[in-house]
């Protein structure tokens, strides 16, 4: 572990406190007329997500968390969890659907997005901006639906469900962004 202070803090570091890991998602040094320096942050949970207002005295130790960033690639589903193969060092690793959170929807058999660990934990998932889904199930098209902005629900190879736009089929593919989950274009 690396101990650092709170001044050399930055957005998207990982910090391990007592209560667990935490991102920093936002910090301010605060140096008021009277008193101390001090820095107040805004501390994302890396497990539960849950986000916390924490203020560190300016120039406290905190310890800072290694991340370790490994591409795998996505084999296969073993009951509900989900098989990856590490492009290193071949090893296989059974990942809960709970540890990939909303990137599960995205992964379709050999994807290879980029693992956030911590030790030997999955703690994070790094998706590329948008994917490419096809579609299994959707009403088809009708002769006359040209609505501008209309849309209708698509089921995805995935299990994902987006709003895409009428003219959409069913077998094509379309992109998808991974951070809202909506439809971008066809593939």
């Amino acid at each position: 572990m690396a101990t650092i202070t709170t001044n050399d803090l930055k957005n998207g570091m990982t910090l391990e406190i007592g209560e667990g890991l935490f991102t920093v998602v936002e910090f301010q040094h605060v140096k008021p007329g009277k008193g101390h320096a001090f820095v107040r942050t805004t501390l994302r949970n890396v497990r539960s997500g849950s986000t916390v207002d924490r203020t560190f005295r300016a120039g406290e130790k905190v310890q800072r968390a290694m991340i370790d960033k490994r591409s795998m690639q996505y084999l296969y589903r073993d009951g509900s969890d989900f098989v990856f193969m590490d492009n290193e060092t071949y090893e296989q690793l059974s990942i809960s659907p709970e540890a990939l959170g909303s990137a599960a929807d995205f992964l379709v058999d050999g994807s290879a997005p980029l693992m956030l660990m911590f030790g030997t934990e999955v703690i994070g998932v790094e998706l590329p901006a948008a994917v490419e889904l096809v579609i299994t199930e959707t009403e088809p098209g009708l002769q006359g639906d040209r609505v501008s902005g209309a849309r209708k629900p698509a089921t995805l190879e995935t299990g994902l469900v987006v709003q895409v736009p009428l003219f959409i089929e069913l077998g094509e593919t379309i992109k998808v962004d991974t951070r809202s989950g909506e439809y971008l274009s066809r593939g």
